[in-house]
């Protein structure tokens, strides 16, 4: 067998589930009996295959120009056998490059642009999305406390993880910026009893949330606001702030940006909670094998991801302090996977949703890229290709004296104890969504 096939033929030996490559002309390698099997259309398929550039492999997938039989799941435990390099590269180590990528991020994430790419993902149909999110439609990280926890259970456990971080108080003004589909919102508002503002770039989710909000008797007491954070003003500083899987969609140039902005709109004193995918190396902004370009073409245009180090120096130079990190990485891809498995069992319908919205071509594009996605993030997260951090912060104060503790100068403790312990006796009983 000629080159490229025999180094890929070494690779699927490899594979720890049996796999058949159909070639263009017909030819196979691998097991020709294998359940999971994909039929390569296009010589092009062919060299991102034995490059092993597993991303651009899915994009001639989701493009029809590739074939895939089996589950999601096969697919994935194949593709780390077929990768050649390790995806959490180097590749924006040198100075120019470093300049470039920031140069780039600053063109990218203007508020235009940013609007832009928020609607071209959160847009693509609330009825997809019902699908496999959990009933409160929260589309970030769980949190699985105990390890028998259902999706819905770890979301209502993470909601529940950030209100008890950020100390909230009944009455306090709070912000959740990229409020999403409102879980975070209208869960501080009807547990904790804050006074909610929402904000978001999409017009699906914001009517979603007004919806809710007027649904569940919150108007006057919770508001969400159609707007980019750069443009949030307000005559008096919130109490407390949470931003949760917004941080991904910022940019590297614009993070001393978003930094600035959390610390403008916390009081003195207040708590902040930053809740975001990071990345697996120091410097790269995407992962590479092209799965970068895959999830920036049909998935998240304009996203890109930072060391968690870099994260925490922007926190600093913001004149925020940082008081607590948590990485919760391994929570996200059991996540990922409840979410995978939930669109698995519900092709048919997940199909019809979206063909009846975007046509035939689209929507089947749609759910072949969503399909690819959810696996192929699943398996970062496992790998620690990207993580997730939940950031605590605070705006001190300058008073030495205020505070539970001396020098506090804010409301955290210095002290875990109260994340974890259990509620009080006649705490305020959940509600369902």
């Amino acid at each position: 067998m000629m080159p490229p096939y025999g180094s890929l033929e070494a690779r699927l030996e490899k594979s720890p589930i049996p796999i058949c490559i159909v070639l263009p002309g017909g030819d196979h390698l691998g097991s020709a009996n294998a359940a999971l099997r994909l039929s390569l259309h296009d010589p092009a398929a062919v060299a991102a295959l034995a490059s092993g550039a597993i991303g651009t492999v899915g994009a001639e997938i989701v493009e029809g120009r590739v074939q895939f039989e089996g589950s999601v799941r096969d697919l994935m435990l194949a593709a780390q056998a077929l990768l050649q390099s390790d995806p959490v590269n180097d590749e924006h180590t040198t100075w120019w490059r470093q300049a470039l990528v920031w140069y780039v991020s600053r063109a990218r994430h203007t508020t235009a642009k940013d609007a832009e790419n928020i609607q071209f993902h959160y847009d693509v149909s609330d009825d997809f999305y019902a699908l496999w999110l959990d009933p409160w439609r929260v589309y970030s990280c769980a949190y699985y406390r105990t390890p028998d926890m259902t999706l819905a259970q770890a979301q209502e456990a993470k909601l529940d993880h950030i209100c008890r971080k950020l100390r909230l108080q009944p009455g306090e003004r709070f912000l959740d910026v990229g409020s999403g589909w409102g879980g975070m919102l209208l869960w501080a508002a009807e547990h904790y009893g804050v006074q909610g503002t929402g904000i978001t770039l999409s017009k699906n989710q914001y009517a979603y949330v007004q919806k809710c909000i007027e649904e569940r008797g919150l108007s006057g007491r919770v508001r969400v606001l159609l707007q980019d954070y750069r443009e949030l003003q307000v005559d008096e500083p919130f109490d407390k702030i949470s931003s949760i899987g917004m941080f991904e969609h910022v940019g590297r140039a614009q993070m001393p940006t978003y930094f600035s902005t959390l610390q403008r709109l916390l009081k003195p004193g207040g708590l902040a909670m930053n809740h975001g995918i990071t990345a697996g190396g120091l410097d790269n902004t995407g992962l590479g094998a092209g799965m970068g370009e895959f999830i920036d073409r049909y998935i998240f245009p304009g996203g890109e991801l930072l060391h968690v180090s870099v994260a925490l120096q922007e926190i600093a130079r913001a004149g925020l302090e940082m008081v607590d990190t948590e990485n919760i990485r391994p929570h996200y891809a059991r996540t990922l996977w409840a979410w995978s498995d939930a669109l698995e069992a519900q092709l048919a319908r997940a199909r019809e949703i979206l063909v009846a919205q975007h046509g035939e071509d689209r929507g089947d594009k749609v759910l072949r890229a969503y399909r690819l996605y959810l696996a192929g993030c699943a398996l970062g997260f496992e790998q620690g290709w990207v993580a997730l951090h939940q950031i605590l912060m605070t705006r001190p104060d300058g008073q030495r004296d205020s505070g539970p503790i001396a020098g506090a100068q804010s409301q955290y403790p210095f002290n875990r104890e109260y994340i974890y312990a259990p509620p009080q006796a006649g705490a305020t009983p959940r509600r369902q969504p």
